[in-house]
């Protein structure tokens, strides 16, 4: 007879399998609760420790160790000696192996976990069973995933049995199943410090500028193609949150620069509360923009630069409603991210069937976490950037802001150099943008000099009204280095303008800010973006 060992902490389907593999003729051999639940379902199981003749002891942490187990996942069908040795020590073979792992991930994910329910959390035996049976592929087949139950008794099936290509498939997910598994444990041990005394200390942010950082991806899809069509792309996830658990509705397949212009949207979405919206186009914003209704932030933000904002991406930090619907297909969006879509605006989304649609929870992605960028031969780790000064609203100078102009902003100025500074913090750098309290107006993005940032938002707006920058208010994402940059926001007719400071010449840039009358806000902290 055949042999079946399954040793699962995830049940879901687990029944099911287990009575797919005893209606073909597997005995089944199990632990602890995996047996119990077998039995549950009323099939016959042996337990581990019949088999072994030894129970499980130290609380769990020894049951399947021994070669009376791995030794039948071992053995090579194909090897005489292999098959004496298991006939000689009365070593039963092993067909099947279906092990998924204590959940250390999920109780990582708690701060509140203690260190040592964290270590207990750690599996042995199943990696130990996983790893010999993916490595005997051709005799064993591994499952790891409740996924992969149905395709394993489909496989049983076939007149000659599961392929040789079936049975590798598995065990390069087994594989990296099990390389996941250390990566998460390796990752989170990173993070703690057990001090001389007293109880360990775990700190999340530690994992920037750990000894080692370990990587677990899953593959969501092959995309299109890279930046360019001549480059091979595909999309991995690190987590099931932001677009690492995005869902595609429609629309054509995504390429490499789709997916960073629809990072750089949910970023600017995700930095406010009120409904907002925003149009990017090469990862710079043409507009942003906040509103009564999804739909008015919407329209706000495509107005903000509408030849620009053709063929661009959409970003939007409320469910998009018919009404918004209707808006975005009276353009053309290449790709439109949100957090959810009614029912109803579905159909109306649809009308533009190469339009990409994506639904992600952005919000907690964008708040905090570790960010990765390769580069020749290396990879670079950083914090991400987060706009923690602007969480709440301005209205004087507090919360490490301060006013070094004769003149403080007035109410509505504060409203807008808040709208400004969160808009700004996500712009390519160097730049200088101008807006009003709801909805950018132009914005100099990625130039050489502030000077030149502060050039191409008035090109832009003088593209539309000669008098647009009149009374606007100005944000520059780092300090200005000399006096011109502000001289020029004024020129433009801003009123007022934010930025971190720092310059040794700050003095003769307030002192430029007075002659003009101009209120300056110091926010103490820069947000360059490259």
């Amino acid at each position: 007879m055949k042999r079946a060992l399954l040793s699962v902490s995830n049940k879901d389907g687990l029944a099911e399998f287990a009575q797919g593999l005893s209606r073909r003729g597997f005995e089944l051999i199990s632990t602890g609760g995996t047996a119990k639940a077998i039995a549950a379902a009323g099939l016959p199981v042996v337990n581990v420790s019949d088999v072994t003749g030894f129970p499980e002891m130290m609380e769990g942490r020894v049951k399947t160790l021994h070669p009376l187990v791995h030794g039948g996942i071992l053995a090579r069908r194909d090897q005489p000696s292999h098959l004496a040795s298991a006939a000689e020590h009365g070593i039963g073979l092993i067909d099947v192996v279906a092990v998924n792992l204590y959940p250390f991930a999920r109780a990582a994910a708690n701060p509140d976990t203690p260190f040592d329910a964290l270590v207990e959390e750690i599996d042995i035996g199943g990696p130990s069973m996983v790893r010999a049976a993916a490595k005997n592929f051709r005799d064993v087949l591994v499952v790891v995933s409740p996924d992969d139950y149905g395709p394993v008794l489909a496989a049983l099936d076939e007149p000659d049995g599961p392929s040789l290509a079936f049975r590798f498939e598995l065990a390069r997910t087994a594989f990296a199943h099990t390389a996941a598994y250390d990566g998460a444990i390796a990752s989170t041990l990173e993070t703690i410090t057990l001090p001389p005394a007293g109880a360990p200390v775990r700190d999340p942010d530690r994992t920037v500028g750990a000894s080692r950082l370990v990587l677990a991806l899953r593959k969501v899809r092959d995309l299109r193609y890279g930046e360019n069509p001549h480059q091979a792309a595909a999309w991995y996830a690190a987590a099931e949150e932001g677009l690492g658990g995005a869902t595609v509705l429609q629309g054509k397949e995504l390429s490499y620069t789709n997916l960073l212009d629809l990072d750089s949207a949910a970023r600017i979405a995700a930095e406010f509360t009120e409904p907002a919206a925003v149009v990017i186009k090469h990862t710079n914003p043409c507009g942003a923009a906040t509103g009564e209704t999804i739909a008015e932030a919407y329209v706000r933000a495509r107005e903000a630069d509408p030849l620009a904002a053709f063929g661009g991406i959409v970003g939007l930090n409320r469910p998009i409603d018919v009404a918004t619907a209707e808006t975005i297909v009276g353009t053309f969006i290449e790709a439109v991210v949100a957090p959810a879509v009614d029912d109803d605006a579905r159909p109306v989304l649809a009308r533009k069937t190469n339009m990409r649609l994506v639904v992600a929870s952005f919000e907690r992605a964008a708040s905090a976490g570790l960010e990765l960028r390769s580069i020749l031969g290396a990879v670079l780790a950083q914090a991400r950037d987060v706009v923690t000064e602007a969480r709440h609203d301005w209205a004087e100078a507090t919360a490490g802001l301060t006013v070094p102009t004769k003149r403080s902003p007035s109410a509505a100025e504060w409203q807008a150099l808040r709208f400004a500074w969160r808009v700004c913090a996500h712009v390519k750098s160097n730049t200088v943008i101008f807006t009003g309290a709801d909805r950018t107006l132009a914005i100099g993005a990625g130039q050489m000099s502030r000077v030149d940032a502060v050039n191409v938002a008035v090109m832009k707006a003088a593209q539309k009204t000669p008098d647009l920058l009149r009374g606007s208010v100005a944000a520059s994402d780092a300090f200005f280095p000399f006096r011109d940059g502000l001289d020029a926001v004024a020129a433009a007719g801003a009123t007022a303008v934010v930025q971190p400071g720092g310059s040794l010449r700050d003095a003769e840039v307030v002192a430029a800010a007075d002659e003009h009358g101009i209120a300056m806000v110091l926010t103490g902290k820069r947000h360059f973006r490259h």
